[in-house]
């Protein structure tokens, strides 16, 4: 005890340079050993926590941001901060954020340019105004998603943003502007952009251009260009200085993105192409942090006469945290099909079990820079990160096509290419890419000497695979370790003849389920909670409008009311308008609608068979027919909820809701419409559409 004594105070004294005596050196001692042995019980709890867990999160990668304070402690007084926001669903929106981020640094020397995820800008909303109130110059780049609203990552700053108290302008200081992100062919065509653009205005914000409408049904990068293009003079009065007001801006050309890729040996113990979990501590899933979850059950749900197919699906939820509740979403990221993958693979001249990992630094640890996503997680083969990464089959987006020009050893492609990939050639590009649907690896096929090496594949030509998103067809009081879907599967000819296959759907059909093989399919899951909900009273009548898959919603309605209706509860009327083709074909769930029937869950079934008759019939027609029972009850304080195809069917139940009220009422159109209008901001008009 004395020897070790004497070390361990002669090791202190030497290192702090003071005399101890034996108390003190004990104290030292002993307080050593327990931080010692308390950080070894800890690091085995853990160890052995997370062993236990039956399922653990798959971790997405995502961007971590810095602090603003850090940021802005050293700012330069000559510098000039500049924040670009993204709200994104699939993408997009982030990658023109970051586009246009890149460009400002390159242009101005005295901008300093800092990206900043909606979601991540602010720990809670006390925050926002406090931090908006900062800002002195700053874009937008946002999507609108569904039935007109924002993505999920914008979704608390918009409700923030649009539903605050009313106050005096307050944010005089501020110079703006605006990208949104839409499909001309939705209803709410941009929406979120322009409410984001009146509210900035009218809290005194400037706008310095008009606001930019993107349209993702003809070639939203071109509009993208075109609104970028009009900031350059605003943006030179504001950031260009003294020395240089009067010369030319360098032209400015975007850097083809690209990752540092190391090639591994097939024997690396970084090897993981299982695809293994990785535990979140928390368990909180969400897109970034999705859960792999195995396939329980799948049958097909259209008869065999059916020329097309359905599918019911339940994902096993045993053994998570997760938690759903009736009408939530989930995300299902899904893989790319084997021949999917290894035309791909063909085109690209690689072997599929060629083991590497993608890297956003150099060997030297310092960053790439550009518009990288982040890198997928683990080193794998080919096969699998063409499987699980890469989006092939949607139409490639101009900057991909001048990509595969940098990488084409014929001069005649390359050139093709860029025609393609510019403003010049946006006729062509609308015509032969849009119009014709055609997908990445079709366009690859038809320019063969394009070999870009993996790291520009990865992060320049093939987008990131997004989840697809379904509504969940069962309720928790019914399946609360299950949740179920109900796929349409994609299958059928492009305008190029080419026979197109959803990625998820197609996935979804060819799933191995648990029930008949303990090697099962999985996917990584996570729950998306909606607002497409029951009302809290069980006796409030509802109407419910769900052709096809549009049923999804509505059945874990319909297990919801025939719970609560067990449990006691009264139940208020409630109809349901189906549709499908024929009663013979792709009448799904037929047997169980029949039974809520019976139960008195449901107290009218009413179904259009749109290729039964010598006209076809559709549910907005049924919807008419039974127009005055339909704004009795609506009118009597009942609910109205419509799920399904947002460009054709939805739109159509819309129209027809607004004829009902204006025949019921007597009133004229604006009257109806302003009726209308008022049952969505009440809350009793909810539409869950795609």
């Amino acid at each position: 005890m004395e020897s070790s004594l004497e070390l361990v105070r002669s090791s202190v004294e030497q290192v702090l340079g003071v005399k101890l005596g034996d108390e003190t050196a004990v104290l030292v001692l002993t307080t050593s050993a327990a931080l010692i042995l308390g950080l070894l019980i800890f690091i085995w709890k853990r160890s052995s926590g997370d062993l236990s867990k039956a399922a653990k999160p798959v971790v997405v990668p995502k961007l971590v941001t810095l602090k603003d304070d850090e940021e802005e402690e050293d700012l330069d007084p000559d510098k000039v901060k500049v924040a670009v926001f993204f709200g994104t669903q699939t993408g997009t929106a982030e990658g023109f954020a970051k586009a246009l981020a890149e460009e400002i640094k390159a242009r101005y020397e005295k901008a300093v340019v800092k990206v900043i995820d909606l979601d991540d800008y602010a720990a809670d909303d006390d925050q926002y105004e406090e931090k908006l109130k900062k800002e002195t110059l700053a874009f937008f780049m946002v999507a609108t998603y569904g039935d007109g609203e924002p993505t999920d990552n914008a979704a608390r700053f918009y409700k923030w943003f649009t539903e605050g108290k009313e106050r005096e302008p307050w944010l005089q200081q501020l110079a703006y502007g605006i990208f949104a992100l839409g499909n001309r062919q939705y209803e709410h065509f941009n929406k979120i952009g322009k409410v984001i653009d009146d509210q900035l205005s009218e809290q005194g914000a400037k706008r310095l251009v008009p606001v930019g409408l993107g349209d993702d049904d003809q070639c939203i990068e071109d509009d993208f260009t075109a609104w970028r293009e009009q900031l350059w003079p605003e943006l030179d009065l504001i950031l260009r200085g003294e020395d240089d007001a009067d010369s030319v801006s360098t032209p400015y050309t975007a850097a083809i993105s690209e990752y540092r890729v190391v090639i591994h040996d097939r024997t690396s113990t970084l090897y993981d192409n299982n695809h293994k979990s990785i535990a979140n501590g928390d368990a909180a899933y969400d897109v970034h942090h999705p859960c792999r979850v195995n396939v329980a059950v799948k049958r097909e749900l259209h008869t065999p006469e059916s020329d097309r197919s359905c599918i019911h699906l339940e994902f096993d939820l045993s053994g998570t945290s997760i938690v759903y509740g009736t009408g939530d979403h989930v995300g299902v990221f899904a893989e790319n099909c084997d021949e999917t993958v290894e035309e791909a693979a063909k085109l690209l001249g690689q072997p599929l079990d060629l083991l590497f990992s993608i890297h956003s630094d150099k060997a030297d640890g310092t960053l790439l820079g550009g518009s990288l996503p982040p890198p997928f997680p683990y080193p794998c083969t080919l096969r699998t990160a063409l499987a699980r990464y890469a989006d092939l089959l949607s139409p490639p987006r101009k900057a991909a096509l001048l990509a595969l020009a940098a990488h084409a050893s014929e001069p005649v492609e390359a050139e093709k290419l860029k025609l393609l990939s510019s403003p010049q050639g946006k006729d062509e590009y609308s015509q032969w890419v849009v119009g014709s649907q055609r997908s990445l690896l079709e366009v690859m096929a038809e320019f063969p000497s394009s070999k870009p090496p993996l790291g520009v594949f990865f992060a320049a030509v093939a987008p990131r695979l997004q989840a697809r998103y379904y509504s969940i067809s069962s309720s928790p009081r019914l399946a609360p370790s299950r949740v179920h879907v109900t796929c349409a599967v994609v299958n059928g000819p492009s305008p190029t003849g080419r026979i197109h296959k959803g990625v998820c759907s197609t996935w979804m059909k060819n799933a191995t389920p648990l029930e008949t093989h303990t090697d099962c399919s999985w996917a990584p899951i996570f729950i998306r909670p909606s607002n497409f909900k029951l009302p809290d009273d069980a006796s409030t009548p509802i109407i419910m409008v769900g052709p096809g898959t549009g049923l999804a919603p509505f059945r874990g309605f319909l297990q919801e009311r025939s719970a609560l209706k067990r449990e006691g509860a009264e139940l208020g009327p409630a109809i349901l308008f189906f549709g499908c083709r024929n009663r013979r074909m792709d009448f799904i769930y037929e047997n169980e609608l029949n039974d809520f029937v019976e139960q008195g869950v449901i107290s009218e079934l009413i179904v259009a068979f749109s290729r039964e008759g010598s006209q076809k019939d559709y549910v907005q027609h049924k919807m008419m027919e039974k127009a005055a029972q339909v704004w009795s009850l609506i009118s009597g304080g009942g609910y109205l909820y419509v799920c399904g195809d947002a460009k054709g069917m939805a739109r159509d139940v819309h129209r027809s809701l607004h004829t009902i009220v204006q025949t019921q009422e007597n009133v004229d159109s604006s009257k109806a419409e302003a009726t209308v209008k008022k049952l969505q901001m009440d809350g009793r008009y909810l539409r869950d559409v795609w």
